[in-house]
């Protein structure tokens, strides 16, 4: 049996801003993401048969239909006519329902793993465009780096990113639904949103304390009202010597970003007594590894 294994990485949100609500529910936005060191990983084995399973490490995520990376695999089947079954085993490592598209990044790994496992030779769009009919992060997650996303998060334009900064992502112990939280945003009532040139032109100066001074997540105008121990994680960040703290997503991760490897390990110290779920890891460039 023919087997591939894969990193399945999560991604920050260094701005989130939302335009308008469309007509057919969803909502256009514009934010800049950004992938980072922490990975899940994918194992996929080919079966004897034309079964799709789902396997995992962690008992919170679902192992049927109702997972990005069996939709992912459905998709690929149907798609171009292949009769071959696939297992696929998630060692996880990404906080689920944390608004770091752990589940989105899982079904970017399936597409891609199964693109080299059946010998398809898509393109990186081709891919893409299957990816963005489970899940609008999914065709980020498959691009990989750091873009600028528009649209409903599918039309991306590739930036260099951040290269290699420390930071220190802590998840409380709670769960947050992405469509009660943009359900429940109130656009007429937005006036702080980001400035996203300005942030771009941080980014590409690779001027952090810019970048970190002027991050935004509108969203955070919904979830911190209705759980205020992010606000509190932000300001613990800050406490200890974060250059800037943002809720990534619609959290309710929140993450902070630091001057070197120093500061981040000793807010890491303090922040993983208090927050059973923070890691401290470097933003990820894609050129680094080609994969």
């Amino acid at each position: 049996m023919k087997e591939i294994q894969l990193k399945s990485r999560a991604k920050i949100n260094l701005s989130l801003d939302v335009i308008n609500k469309r007509p057919d529910g969803y909502h256009e936005v514009q934010m800049i993401m950004q992938q980072i060191d922490l990975y899940d990983k994918v194992t996929l084995t080919e079966r004897t048969d034309q079964q799709i399973r789902v396997m995992s490490n962690c008992q919170f995520i679902p192992k049927d239909s109702g997972n990005i990376a069996y939709q992912a695999a459905l998709k690929m089947q149907k798609y171009f006519n292949i009769n071959q079954g696939i297992d696929i085993f998630i060692e996880k490592h990404i906080p689920v329902a944390a608004g770091l598209a752990g589940g989105s990044s899982n079904g970017a790994a399936v597409i891609t793993g199964l693109n080299r496992l059946w010998n398809l030779n898509l393109s990186t769009e081709e891919m893409m465009k299957i990816g963005v009919e489970i899940g609008a992060d999914v065709p980020f997650c498959i691009l990989g780096g750091a873009a600028l996303a528009e649209g409903i998060g599918e039309k991306l334009t590739p930036i260099e990113g951040l290269k290699n900064v420390w930071m220190v992502i802590a998840k409380p112990a709670l769960s947050v639904s992405t469509a009660e939280v943009y359900g429940q945003l109130d656009l007429s009532r937005m006036i702080d949103r980001p400035n996203t040139p300005k942030l771009l032109r941080a980014i590409e100066k690779g001027d952090i304390t810019s970048l970190s001074k002027n991050m935004k997540n509108v969203l955070e105008t919904v979830t911190e009202v209705k759980y205020p121990v992010i606000k509190e994680i932000k300001n613990k960040m800050m406490e200890y010597n974060a250059l800037g703290s943002m809720m990534s997503g619609s959290g309710p991760t929140v993450f902070g970003l630091y001057k070197n490897y120093e500061k981040a390990k000793s807010a890491y110290e303090h922040l993983s007594i208090l927050y059973k779920q923070t890691y401290m890891i470097q933003s990820y460039c894609r050129r680094n590894e080609d994969e």
